[in-house]
């Protein structure tokens, strides 16, 4: 269903910048938030999280790289 957001000007101006020719605001901001890295995302919480066992979690996530892998 669709909804509807109020957004400035000024955010409209640089949206529309980036958008692609025949690409609607959805497909836009679409492509934008699935552009946004998980290693960049994992940049941006730097600090704001502590990890009890951080190799412990390190671990499990290489392993479930390797599960997606295989």
């Amino acid at each position: 269903m669709p909804k509807t957001i109020t957004i400035k000007k000024s955010v409209y101006n640089e949206l529309k910048g980036f958008k692609k020719e025949n690409e609607s605001f959805s497909d836009l901001l679409d492509r934008l938030i699935k552009s946004q890295s998980n290693k960049g995302l994992i940049k941006s919480l730097r600090g704001s999280i502590e990890f009890e066992d951080k190799e412990k979690l390190l671990k499990e996530i290489e392993n479930k790289r390797w599960e997606k892998r295989n």
